[in-house]
């Protein structure tokens, strides 16, 4: 706990400074391409979610000085003035004056310090309480930075795809342009018909929209990013934001061993521990509620001071030091601390299920995050010569089609057939990376990794 203590403290430092600069600074990161690293150190600073987990976890320090009260002394100052006209006097046996027996007017001021002694398991409760509010604040927050750098790292990938895929469908466009252009040539020689001309315009044709929404992709993925780093676009940008990273896609090996990953993540998950120190304060609601059936004990000391009522000068009072010792006992309050005592308990009950019941929540993510991640892995292997065999198998055809002993149609299935396999291999590097950074989540291993190389 003292190192999350000084994890918090260091956030909550970036995020007092991060209010201390005007947002206009961070558009300087547009003058260059970033990182992940970057990406991350910005998203700490500037993320909302981050900014707003850590106006909560200051709310929850509030709540714990609050806690805390019941066990520190108070100081309390009073104060009382009062007119009365509706006076009695009490008459003497004669020639003895009529006796007042109190004053028109009436002041008292006193200034009093009070401690509690005993509230029957009160004080106890309440700073172990404080302290797993503490703790349970903490956990929360780490669950925020954890998602929000998540998000983060995925968006980075998205990215890092989107602007790979343009180039795929850059170079398949390119292809196919220079095959239009040799089809004509031959046309014009007379040495194909007019209908391998159409063929090759048609191919291109198609290519084109692919290209355009790869474009889009971009875009949409780079305003994405955006908001997820908390930078204020400018408002008289409309279309490309100027957001760039540096990099690309590369796939790291990473081994890791199911069970370990299953306990690390019972153990460091911060949303269960939000949830076992839930459960624990509501162990301590019980036992605040289980001392209504005892008393509660305070001492105190003070100083007072009042007019005096024998006169009715307001400049004479009557002043003293006072001391004691107040004690007081619900025997029977209406059964209303029984009521208390079944509804917490029924609460605690709860929240031990809730406990249980994210462990295998918990759990059953890790399964399904190592599952996708063997299969995002699987498919990497799988595309590693896809590539290559594709680019051979164009070239075969470009130069049977040369000779003469090969067609247009072998040429452009050929084309096709790579522009798809470096699809696909991008693609399978995006869900690779993405595939292990959930995975890193599931177990609790929130710290960011680097797996998009320079």
């Amino acid at each position: 706990m003292r190192k999350s203590c000084f994890f918090i403290a260091a956030l909550l430092a970036i995020g007092r400074l991060r209010a201390a600069e005007p947002n206009s600074a961070a558009q300087a990161w547009f003058a260059r391409p970033l990182s992940l690293g970057e990406c991350i150190d910005l998203a700490l600073k500037q993320n909302s979610a981050i900014l707003k987990g850590q106006s909560d976890l200051e709310a929850a320090y509030g709540v714990v000085v609050q806690t805390r009260a019941i066990a520190i002394p108070k100081l309390r100052a009073t104060g009382n003035y009062e007119f009365n006209n509706a006076l009695e006097s009490f008459q003497l046996p004669p020639p003895a004056p009529p006796v007042a027996f109190q004053q028109e007017q009436n002041w008292s001021a006193g200034l009093r310090v009070v401690q509690s002694i005993y509230e029957g398991g009160r004080i106890r409760s309440s700073l172990k309480s404080a302290k797993l509010t503490k703790e349970q604040a903490i956990f929360d927050f780490k669950r925020v930075v954890a998602d929000s750098l998540l998000e983060v790292r995925i968006a980075c990938f998205d990215n890092l795809l989107a602007a790979q895929q343009i180039v795929v469908r850059e170079a398949s466009v390119k292809l196919l342009t220079r095959e239009l252009e040799d089809t004509r040539r031959r046309f014009e020689a007379g040495t194909v018909p007019r209908f391998n001309v159409l063929r090759a315009e048609v191919e291109l044709a198609n290519a084109q929209p692919k290209l355009i929404r790869a474009k889009n992709d971009y875009r949409i993925a780079k305003n994405n990013l955006a908001n997820l780093l908390g930078l204020d676009l400018p408002r008289n940008l409309w279309e490309d934001v100027p957001l760039q990273l540096s990099g690309r896609l590369e796939a790291e090996p990473y081994e890791i061993d199911l069970p370990a990953a299953i306990a690390r993540a019972l153990e460091k998950r911060p949303e269960l521990g939000a949830l076992r120190r839930a459960a624990n304060l509501r162990l301590e609601e019980v036992n605040r509620a289980r001392a209504g059936f005892w008393p509660s004990a305070q001492v105190f000391a003070g100083y007072g001071s009042r007019n005096s009522q024998f006169s009715s000068d307001l400049s004479r009072d009557v002043s003293g030091w006072n001391a004691g010792v107040q004690v007081s006992w619900d025997i029977f309050d209406g059964f209303l601390t029984k009521g208390k005592m079944q509804q917490t308990q029924a609460l605690h009950n709860r929240a031990k299920f809730d406990v249980e019941d994210s462990m295998r929540r918990i759990e059953l993510e890790v399964r399904t995050a190592h599952s996708q991640f063997i299969e995002a892995k699987e498919v990497l292997e799988s595309q590693k010569k896809v590539v290559e065999q594709a680019d051979e198998a164009l070239r075969l055809a470009n130069a049977r089609a040369e000779a003469g002993t090969g067609t247009q149609l072998d040429v452009l299935s050929a084309q096709t057939a790579l522009t798809e396999a470096r699809s696909t291999q991008v693609q399978a590097l995006h869900d690779y990376a993405v595939a292990r950074a959930r995975l890193e989540r599931a177990t609790g291993d929130s710290a960011p990794q680097t797996v998009v190389q320079k």
